[in-house]
């Protein structure tokens, strides 16, 4: 299980061990139920080798961040990110004769599939490195079949390991600031869920593109369930397309005068969020005990005593 301190990995190192597998796990720092210690992004073929050697199957659920602006070009960056440490670790898979594998992809790639008119992977340098990442992993795997989960949103708890968008959503519901949504929506998935779906693609050995969904949510019911989960539920109103383009052009606008990148170009930014991004079929597992685990009730007075 490499990145198995993250979110998503700890939950299938647990289903995993649930149904009787036994499970080594991988990460690049340490933290509890870490087994080994890697630089996933720097490993060589040679370095993976010896842990690889005697397992069955491989999970790849390290990721990247796709907001942060970084100096032109960025491509490089990303493929060193996203694409290269798959290649070698599939690479090493084969050699040592692992039979399946799974990554974590992005619901981008599925979304670039039904909708190829909006030419995310020419605007998008992170889902351009998403497809690359899926190709190549099974080119470097040959026979060794590799399932793609493409994830949306995944809401959930590890410990203390959160999504790492989960904090500004927090720190957003529980302010007076009024709490204002593009229109369009997004599908998500429970850490659990996304775990089951891992370990069944695992165990039957499946070499698909698998997107994953609990709910297909508009913007304003997921922060509306976000502001409930925090104790502080109100109204979600809806910003108008033409404010919302309006200010990711400008956000592009100024990435451009400071030379710099996003994995998601601010600049066509817009066609995503006014979107309603869904995954069908779902799973039709309620993502409500996953939301109230991402985002506790602050405590009061009163309801510490």
């Amino acid at each position: 299980m490499v990145g198995g301190s993250g979110l998503v990995g700890a939950h299938v190192a647990e289903v995993l061990r649930e149904r009787g597998h036994e499970v080594s796990t991988v990460a690049r720092s340490a933290n509890p139920g870490v087994d080994h210690l890697l630089d996933v992004g720097t490993a060589t073929v040679e370095q993976w080798r010896p842990l690889l050697a005697g397992h069955d199957g491989v999970v790849f659920a390290a990721r990247t961040d796709e907001q942060q602006a970084l100096r032109k070009p960025i491509y490089p960056v990303f493929r060193d990110d996203l694409v290269e440490p798959v290649v070698r670790l599939f690479t090493a898979a084969r050699l040592e004769g692992l039979t399946r594998g799974v990554v974590m992809g992005s619901y981008y790639t599925y979304w670039d599939r039904l909708h190829p008119q909006l030419r995310l992977p020419e605007r998008h340098t992170y889902i351009r490195c998403r497809i690359e990442q899926a190709k190549e992993a099974r080119t470097a795997a040959g026979e060794l079949p590799v399932a793609v989960l493409e994830l949306p949103f995944v809401f959930g708890r590890a410990g203390d390991r959160l999504p790492n968008w989960a904090g500004p959503l927090d720190k957003w519901a529980r302010s007076k600031s009024p709490l204002v949504v593009p229109v369009g929506g997004s599908a998500a998935a429970s850490a659990r869920s996304v775990a089951i779906v891992a370990v069944d693609a695992l165990e039957q050995g499946s070499g698909e593109d698998i997107p994953v969904a609990d709910e297909n949510l508009t913007w304003d019911a997921m922060m509306a369930r976000v502001a409930a989960a925090v104790g502080r539920p109100r109204r979600v109103r809806r910003l108008p397309a033409a404010a919302l383009r309006a200010s990711v052009r400008l956000g592009g606008a100024l990435q451009a005068l400071g030379r710099k990148e996003s994995g998601i170009n601010p600049s066509h930014i817009a066609d995503l969020l006014l979107a309603e991004m869904f995954i069908s079929p779902t799973t039709g597992r309620s993502l409500d005990p996953s939301v109230g685990e991402t985002f506790h009730q602050a405590m009061t007075p009163a309801s510490s005593k």
